[in-house]
């Protein structure tokens, strides 16, 4: 009986991570595809100009692939060397993600205020020729959000040195509204808009972030079974 357990371990831990390394090679293919053909659409934040959207999803897709690898061939091969490799490359994500996690509460505050100086540092840099995906970003996020400014409109005021904002901030858009006094433009500023939004969603986030936590533990708790019974008896458990 704990040789078939032992093998159907093996088999479902394969097809796990199986999936799990075909769902990095997308992401990584995603993030690519999007460096190459949406390489203007770049971060808002001056300070970390690599922190665009489409170097983030390879950097994640970079990882999954790769964890997902690990797991993969350690199962499928019953290669201690792997499958111990799976779990500290697995332990140390969770650690980062824990530290990262505790490190944003303790300082959520400080952290708040960081984010918010340096996007209206960001701001200056809007009409600038070499930071067009600064600039299509902002539109992006003021037209969909229908926001503007980092906590108003009049942040664009002191960033361009006049009493001028984006096109995308106005209600009613046309060419060069925003340089139009009397437009109406939208009231609230893109920092509450997604901090309102973390708020509403903050049950579907919390439950996405249990589900990873589990998994993670999950995939640890497998790798560590399977590792420590071929260790001790020496033996694969081919079906």
């Amino acid at each position: 009986m704990a040789r078939g357990c032992l093998c159907c371990l093996k088999y479902m831990m394969f097809l796990f991570n199986l999936i799990f390394w075909l769902c990095g090679c997308g992401l990584l293919g995603v993030g690519i595809w999007l460096s190459v053909s949406q390489g203007s659409f770049a971060t808002f934040s001056p300070s970390f100009p690599s922190l665009s959207a489409a170097n983030m999803v390879i950097a994640i897709g970079a990882i999954v692939m790769v964890t997902g690898f690990l797991g993969c061939l350690g199962a499928i091969k019953e290669n201690k060397c792997l499958l111990l490799s799976f779990f500290i490359v697995l332990l140390i994500i969770l650690l980062a993600e824990l530290i990262l996690l505790i490190l944003f509460f303790v300082y959520s505050d400080k952290v708040s205020e960081n984010a918010k100086q340096d996007l209206k540092d960001g701001l200056a840099l809007y009409n600038s020729d070499n930071n067009v995906g600064l600039r299509n970003a902002w539109n992006i996020i003021q037209a969909e959000w229908k926001c503007c400014g980092v906590t108003a409109y009049t942040d664009w005021h002191e960033a361009l040195k006049e009493k001028v904002v984006p096109d995308r901030c106005c209600q009613e858009h046309y060419q060069d509204c925003g340089r139009n006094a009397t437009n109406m433009f939208w009231n609230r500023g893109c920092f509450e808009k997604v901090e309102e939004w973390l708020d509403d969603n903050k049950h579907l986030l919390g439950t996405i972030g249990m589900v990873i936590l589990v998994v993670q533990l999950l995939g640890m708790a497998f790798s560590m079974t399977l590792f420590h019974q071929i260790h001790r008896t020496g033996k694969k458990y081919d079906a």
